[in-house]
């Protein structure tokens, strides 16, 4: 079973930068979508960053102009960095992969969740 591993999570002061990334366990046939979503305690999970195997990205409005996404096809891995962290950027973020089999088979894929946390 394809694996996703999330690493970079932790701790910042307002103001301040982390740097996520996500690697698969192994490589896809086609990966159409990286990204990257969250849930803070109480609410939904909500996308906040994707990007397209063609290279167009897209941003949820709450971080657009903060945060950066961006893939490594030939790694299998998509990375999301973080500045001008806000308290409301806490939570449990999950990276994604949406793909595709030479059979046509869409698979949506999800990395375990790694937590951010911002306070001062």
């Amino acid at each position: 079973q394809v694996q996703l591993m999330e690493s970079g999570g932790g701790a910042a002061q307002p103001g301040g930068s982390l740097r996520l990334s996500c690697t698969a366990s192994e490589s896809f046939f086609r990966i159409l979508t990286m990204g990257w979503s969250r849930q803070a305690p109480g609410k939904q999970r909500e996308m906040v960053a994707q990007v397209s195997d063609s290279g167009r990205e897209s941003y949820d409005e709450s971080v657009k102009g903060r945060f950066t996404i961006s893939r490594d096809n030939a790694k299998n891995t998509v990375s999301l960095q973080m500045d001008n962290l806000k308290p409301e950027d806490t939570a449990v973020y999950y990276c994604k992969f949406k793909t595709m089999s030479r059979e046509n088979e869409i698979q949506n894929h999800w990395g375990q969740g790694t937590q951010v946390t911002v306070s001062s």
